[in-house]
């Protein structure tokens, strides 16, 4: 089939694009052309990548007709972030794809009710991107059940992966907090550091989308968590990354109040929406539909990236 990915170039079609290729598709990629795959791959020899300015061309009304264009057979839009560009797409591409794969949020939930949550919980978005996605995810869903556009909805957690710093132990994106717990120093966590997180491997994440594809019969009109098989606490999260450096973790809790005082307000407001929003998801739907089995845990998929950062000097033990 012709695939067209929309945003081919970042974390998950660094891993899923080669896959497509390899499965036999003809793939087509939509992107800023600013940035090579996080890895490099044979298979996007064969990939045809058109740069574009998606921000431009949808203010311009012209960028759901580029895609259509295109004759796809199926669309992977992984940067889609408002309700308005979504219309655009599913207006022009209506009665023309066999399948449209959007990539969403475990944040769409907002605040989780009972934990692990589920796909099917009410809910709570909160937060400009949160609320975005959630309409999306909401507006995709009805026009697949009520008029037949064969849309799916997968919702990832916080990607990890080699070529990125990963989301802390404290919640932000701070590479320093590495240092200091494999260098045995003291880490401040917020409150009890109880507040959960939960990652999934940019492979893993690839793997959904084929799956989905896969299983078109099961997927169509549904989402799906796409996460690692266990969210993890900050505190538990911080005393396992310290032991692979042969540290105890040296562990000190503050009021968030105080906490906040300690770092910087970029930092600040990355713990905040991470610990507010404290995701512990469900992978159960996605493994009986889809057949979904995360190759990494959290812990995994983080080391990984962690010995990453190390060889590429970007920390310095």
């Amino acid at each position: 089939m012709r695939v067209v990915v929309i945003g081919g170039s970042g974390h998950i079609g660094t891993y899923l694009v080669p896959l497509l290729v390899e499965a036999g598709h003809e793939v087509i990629t939509l992107s800023r052309g600013q940035r090579e795959p996080y890895q490099p791959h044979s298979a996007w020899k064969a990939v045809q990548q058109i740069a574009v300015d998606r921000d431009a061309e949808d203010a311009a009304g012209v960028f759901s007709s580029r895609v259509r264009d295109l004759k796809p057979d199926i669309v992977i839009d992984l940067i889609c972030f408002t309700l308005e560009s979504a219309r655009q797409l599913v207006e022009a591409l209506r009665g023309q794809i066999q399948h449209f794969l959007h990539c969403g949020t475990i944040w769409a939930h907002g605040h989780s009710v009972q934990v692990p949550t589920t796909e099917d919980q009410a809910r709570y978005p909160f937060g400009e991107y949160g609320i975005q996605k959630a309409a999306i995810e909401g507006y995709l869903l009805d026009e697949a059940r009520r008029n037949g556009f064969p849309a799916t909805v997968l919702m990832p957690g916080h990607i990890v992966g080699p070529g990125w710093i990963p989301l802390n132990p404290a919640g932000n994106f701070n590479p320093q907090v590495f240092v200091t717990l494999a260098r045995g120093g003291e880490l401040q966590l917020p409150n009890l550091g109880l507040e959960t997180v939960h990652h999934v491997h940019a492979e893993d994440v690839a793997q959904a989308f084929m799956r989905a594809i896969t299983h078109w019969n099961s997927a169509v009109g549904e989402n799906f968590h796409v996460v690692s098989a266990a969210a993890v606490t900050l505190r538990g999260y911080a005393e396992t990354v310290a032991s692979w450096f042969g540290q105890a973790a040296h562990l000190r809790f503050l009021p968030w109040e105080e906490w906040r005082t300690t770092v910087s307000e970029k930092d600040a407001a990355a713990t905040w929406d991470h610990i507010a929003h404290s995701p512990n998801c469900s992978i159960a739907k996605a493994q009986r539909l889809l057949n979904y089995q995360p190759r990494y845990t959290s812990f995994q998929g983080v080391r990984e990236a962690v010995i990453k950062l190390i060889d590429d000097k970007v920390i310095t033990i």
